[in-house]
């Protein structure tokens, strides 16, 4: 994403939940972009704009989307579930995999309409109706970690916690270059 001048910069390793309500913003900006240009370009081929756009957003969700589930599943949910009671946690889990799918399916469909230059109109609606539901989905699942799990993980981790998610969210990155 580009720098925009005045905004809150993003959250650094010392500040791991931060991180994780960064990349909800980016996720929300990239999903906008999968569903306005599948809402606005129907019937048509995608102009270059178009393509770059999707192509940028599709490979966000494939690196860092993927980088965030880890995060989360793997390094933030499990210390989550060893301090105490958080029921959110099973469905949240349950709403990547299903995020998963529906990536799965934009992106194959997205790739086609750019290889062809065209997206049949039943292959249309598929796309339509799946980056619908993904906006759904991470509508809710975003409104409950914003709202509910981060604060609650801010209060119940302790510093130590905390920074071995920053250093556990680090080693992720670097071992993704």
């Amino acid at each position: 994403m580009g720098i925009q001048i005045g905004a809150k910069p993003d959250s650094g390793f010392d500040n791991p939940l931060g991180m994780l309500v960064d990349c909800h913003r980016r996720i929300e900006h990239f999903l906008g972009i999968l569903c306005l240009v599948a809402e606005r370009a129907q019937n048509r081929s995608l102009t270059a704009e178009e393509a770059a756009a999707v192509h940028a957003a599709l490979s966000y969700f494939e690196t860092g989307g993927k980088r965030h589930t880890a995060d989360e599943e793997e390094s933030l949910f499990p210390r989550l579930l060893a301090a105490g009671s958080f029921a959110e946690l099973a469905a949240l889990e349950q709403d990547h995999q299903h995020a998963g799918g529906l990536h799965d399916e934009v992106e194959a469909l997205y790739r086609a309409w750019i290889a062809a230059g065209r997206l049949p109109g039943e292959e249309h609606q598929r796309l339509l109706a799946a980056t619908g539901r993904l906006r759904d989905l991470y509508a809710a699942h975003i409104r409950i970690e914003d709202n509910v799990v981060f604060p609650k993980a801010a209060q119940v981790l302790d510093k130590q916690a905390v920074a071995a998610l920053g250093q556990e969210f680090r080693a992720r990155r670097q071992a993704s270059h």
